[in-house]
């Protein structure tokens, strides 16, 4: 992992990229519009980025002091560098000095990598959303996931 890292607010700028990202990353990516939305309630959405490159991103809400990260991903070129780690205790970070009470997400329970990155972060389950994600195979379940700061 590079040490040029740097982590800024989401921007206009950064809409191209983080849409192909996005396309890249996920099985059913977000649509533009919803990616161009970059002022919507509670927007707390921040951009990685290393050597003037946007490497990865999320999309957060923050609504008096409990954050929903609703998307977070690392350019699939980059993934397996230690980008995504940096990027979630990042995103934890900020959400503290924010003054952040907790932190909630969802994932799809086929998403290991990412189950194991939430949970050596320090989030646990809470509870599941059953058949909520549309699959390949039909539907499979989200996994409601907490992170309590103090």
């Amino acid at each position: 992992m590079k040490s040029n890292i740097k982590l800024v607010p989401l921007a206009g700028e950064h809409l191209k990229q983080v849409q192909q990202i996005e396309k890249q990353a996920h099985s059913h990516p977000w649509s533009e519009s919803l990616i161009a939305d970059i002022n919507s309630r509670g927007a707390f959405h921040h951009v990685m980025i290393v050597d003037e490159q946007v490497v990865g991103y999320f999309y957060a809400q923050n609504i008096v002091g409990e954050v929903t990260l609703l998307n977070i991903a690392v350019n699939p070129s980059c993934q397996g560098s230690g980008y995504g780690k940096w990027l979630l205790e990042s995103f934890i970070d900020l959400c503290s000095a924010n003054r952040a009470e907790s932190i909630w997400l969802e994932v799809r329970q086929s998403n290991n990598r990412a189950i194991n990155l939430y949970n050596d972060a320090g989030f646990n389950e809470v509870d599941r959303r059953v058949d909520y994600y549309p699959s390949a195979n039909g539907k499979e379940d989200a996994i409601i996931m907490s992170y309590i700061i103090f």
